[in-house]
């Protein structure tokens, strides 16, 4: 099968391995441990998500509504009820 690659899935930031790449490869234990600690460190330790996934039902015209207005709309709808609930707790 030597079909040529899809050139809109070649990714060139990404470029598949060689096997010179997995020759020249090594394993993160075999890494010096300052190394494995700085590379944990950007994640961080393994935390409980902050947040409770759900389902919610949302007319199609509103759900692309908040879709539109870009990245970040689950995290607005979220303030957006924190306020009606804090608003109707006031009461």
């Amino acid at each position: 099968m030597n079909e040529k690659p899809n050139p809109e899935l070649i990714d060139d930031d990404n470029p598949e391995w060689t096997e010179e790449t997995f020759r020249a490869a090594v394993r993160f234990s075999d890494l010096p441990e300052d190394m494995q600690a700085k590379l944990r460190s950007i994640r961080g330790p393994g935390k409980k998500p902050s947040k409770i996934q759900t389902a919610i039902r949302f007319d199609p015209d509103v759900l692309a509504a908040l879709k539109a207005t870009g990245r970040g709309w689950q995290t607005r709808v979220n303030d957006v009820m924190r306020e009606w609930v804090a608003k109707r707790s006031e009461t």
